[in-house]
C-alpha cells in the first residue's frame, strides 16, 4: 500500500461528496431525523433510551451500505476504475482510500446523531460516552466495507440496492433486535453467531447499560473491527481489470 496514493484516492472521493450535496445530506441526516420521529412516536423517555441505541447501531450501518455500494459500482460501470486500475494505484489503496472518505462522512453522522440525541432527546447513559461513539463508528465503517465488497457483484445501481435486503435484513432479524439471540431455534442462533451485526448491536447496549465494560464488550468490537478488515480483504481480491 502507498500511502501517497491512498489519501489522494480518499481526498478524490471526499471531492466528489462535496460537490453531490444531496447525498452528503442523505448521509448525515437521515439517521438524526429517524431517530428523532422515533423519540415522538414512542413520547416514553425509558422506552426511547432501550430504542435509541439500536436505531444508533442499525441506521449509519444501513446508509453507509447503500451510499458506498451505488457509489463504487458507479466507479466499476463509467469506467473510471478501469482507468485508475491502469495506474500504480493498488486494489488496497482504492479501498482504503474510499475507507478514509466514507469513515470521515461516518464520524459526521454518528457525531450529528449522538449530539442530538444526548442533549435535545434527553437519551440518558449509565457509562461514559467513549464506547458508544466507537461501536458506532465500527458499524458505520462496517456497513462502507460490505458496500465495496457487494458492489462488486451487481452490474446496475438497481442491484446494488437489491442487496441490501438480501445483506441487511437477515442480519437485522437474527441481530436480536426482535427476538434475544439465545431464544432462537438452534440453527438460527448459529447463523445469528456468525453475523457480524449481531455482535456490534450487543455492543452498543453494553456501552449504554454498563459503567464497567467487560470482556463482552471488547469480544463485541474485535469481532466487527476484524469483520471491516475481512470485507476490505475480500473486496480488494474483486478488484480485477477487465481490460488487458
Amino acid at each position: 500500500m502507498n500511502a501517497t496514493i491512498t489519501l489522494a484516492t480518499a481526498r478524490r472521493i471526499m471531492t466528489q461528496l462535496r460537490n453531490d450535496r444531496r447525498t452528503v445530506a442523505l448521509m448525515s441526516l437521515v439517521p438524526t431525523l429517524v431517530i428523532t420521529l422515533l423519540y415522538f412516536v414512542i413520547d416514553d423517555e425509558r422506552s426511547f433510551t432501550a430504542w435509541a441505541p439500536i436505531l444508533l447501531c442499525v441506521f449509519p450501518f444501513l446508509v453507509m451500505f447503500l451510499v458506498t455500494s451505488i457509489s463504487t459500482l458507479r466507479e466499476r460501470t463509467s469506467g473510471t476504475l478501469e482507468r485508475l486500475m491502469a495506474s500504480p494505484l493498488r486494489q488496497l489503496d482504492l479501498l482504503i482510500g474510499y475507507g478514509l472518505a466514507f469513515g470521515f462522512m461516518a464520524v459526521l453522522q454518528v457525531s450529528l446523531a449522538l449530539a442530538v440525541s444526548l442533549t435535545w432527546l434527553g437519551l440518558e447513559l449509565t457509562g461514559p460516552l467513549w464506547p458508544l461513539v466507537l461501536v458506532a463508528l465500527l458499524n458505520a465503517l462496517l456497513g462502507t466495507a460490505l458496500g465495496l465488497l457487494c458492489s462488486a457483484f451487481a452490474r446496475t445501481e438497481f442491484q446494488a440496492v437489491q442487496f441490501m435486503p438480501v445483506v441487511m435484513i437477515p442480519q437485522l432479524l437474527l441481530g436480536g433486535i426482535l427476538v434475544p439471540r439465545d431464544q432462537m431455534a438452534t440453527v438460527l442462533e448459529w447463523i445469528s453467531n456468525v453475523l457480524p451485526m449481531s455482535y456490534a448491536i450487543e455492543g452498543m447496549k453494553l456501552a449504554v447499560v454498563s459503567d464497567d465494560l467487560s470482556g463482552d464488550f471488547w469480544r463485541d468490537v474485535l469481532v466487527v473491527g476484524g469483520s471491516i478488515l475481512l470485507a476490505l480483504g475480500l473486496g480488494a481480491a474483486t478488484l480485477r481489470r477487465r481490460t488487458p
